[in-house]
């Protein structure tokens, strides 16, 4: 755990990059929700205040005052046992608070914690619940991203939001099989470092030999794909994705545009030419099952990710493993609200590893475990083959 003094530098440190993050949007772009997977940034801002609140200053600072009332029911997000909330779909009906308001309520929550951390000599559990804090805001900053570049991305006009943003790293290297041999492995967090509680459990599990790709599948490689009629042959897919394409007309992933017969991307530097040899983002669970079934091959489970994740680059993308999304042995959720960040969800979601290069930086490690269900594609999500 980090001592009181690192903690103080780290929340800090996370505050601020929040709002650098929102510093480059118009304040149109604060309030717009264009599904229920997307919230507005404003929202975002509240949220991760509210937390510190919630969680901290109101129940461990004597004689803290609320900012205001209204707070937790407008920025709580599933937490059922704290409160009612406003419901998710309507997060961008919310034209106020405004924007400079939920700045104002930053400001004073930030004040009140760097106090408390600077001034009180704090419990080892309040300091674990602040680092958590901390770091739920850092998931938030990825979500800032993706959810502004899907706010951005679904605008006709495909507005800039900067011209500093990196998607499209190049794999600057030749595709190579690294082989696993069978046996015994350990996975689940080893170390004292901070990590979520859906990472505890550690355990051994057997593995059959197997290979995995050193090289995330490209553009171009997935180009072939389409071109090969791939989202037309039933063959490939899962009912459920089958019928999920048919329903939505997916014929590509998500921000791709045939412009006279070019493709076309957009990324958070605006609409720009498809490139290639990218990693291939922006697609679901389901179109990773599908291409590795037309290449005769399959996704890897997260355990042979996890396995092999030192022999190959990952960070860039957000992987779909093969994994349902479950409790290691021995999972117990913490008590109180806090036990419902990660343990209520596992059900119906497939297990994502590595990180993206929305990722807040040391955000994540070889034990990280995402969850998403297979039909959501807004994150940077891509895949790596296995067989």
């Amino acid at each position: 755990m980090m001592s009181q003094q690192e903690l103080l530098e780290f929340f800090n440190e996370t505050r601020a990059k929040s709002e650098r993050i929102c510093s480059f949007l118009e304040t149109e772009d604060y309030v717009v929700q264009p599904i229920v997977d997307i919230s507005p940034p404003k929202w975002h801002l509240g949220h991760t205040t509210w937390f510190f609140e919630e969680f901290v200053l109101k129940d461990h600072q004597e004689n803290y005052r609320l900012f205001d009332k209204n707070s937790a029911y407008v920025f709580n997000s599933y937490y059922e046992s704290v409160g009612d909330k406003v419901v998710r779909t309507n997060r961008g009906n919310l034209s106020r608070p405004t924007v400079a308001w939920v700045y104002d309520y930053r400001t004073y929550v930030t004040k009140a914690m760097d106090k408390v951390l600077k001034e009180e000599e704090l419990s080892e559990k309040l300091l674990g619940i602040i680092e958590i804090g901390c770091h739920h805001e850092k998931q938030h900053q990825e979500l800032l991203l993706t959810d502004i570049k899907y706010i951005l991305g679904n605008n006709p006009l495909f507005p800039e939001y900067n011209d500093q943003f990196r998607e499209n790293p190049i794999q600057d290297f030749k595709r190579e099989w690294i082989n696993i041999a069978e046996g015994v492995y350990e996975f689940g967090h080893k170390s004292d470092d901070f990590c979520y509680d859906n990472e505890l459990g550690k355990h051994k599990r057997y593995l059959n030999e197997y290979q995995i790709s050193n090289k995330l599948v490209t553009n171009r490689e997935y180009i072939e794909f389409m071109e090969a009629g791939g989202y037309e042959d039933v063959l490939l897919w899962h009912a459920e994705g089958w019928d999920w394409i048919n329903e939505n007309k997916i014929k590509s992933p998500s921000y791709w545009h045939n412009i006279n017969g070019s493709w076309n991307q957009y990324t958070l530097n605006g609409l720009e030419e498809l490139v290639p040899d990218a990693p291939l983002s922006h697609i679901s669970y389901y179109e990773a099952f599908a291409y590795a079934q037309w290449k005769g091959m399959r996704l890897p489970t997260e355990f042979e990710w996890e396995a092999a994740q030192n022999y190959f680059k990952w960070g860039s993308r957000w992987e779909w493993t093969e994994s349902a999304y479950s409790p290691y042995p021995g999972f117990k959720t913490a008590e109180g609200a806090l036990g419902e960040y990660n343990g209520k969800f596992m059900v119906n979601q497939k297990v994502l590893r590595g990180g993206s290069v929305a990722t807040s930086r040391n955000h994540t490690r070889p034990t990280y475990r995402n969850f998403f269900h297979p039909n959501l594609r807004w994150q940077f999500t891509g895949l790596r083959l296995a067989k």
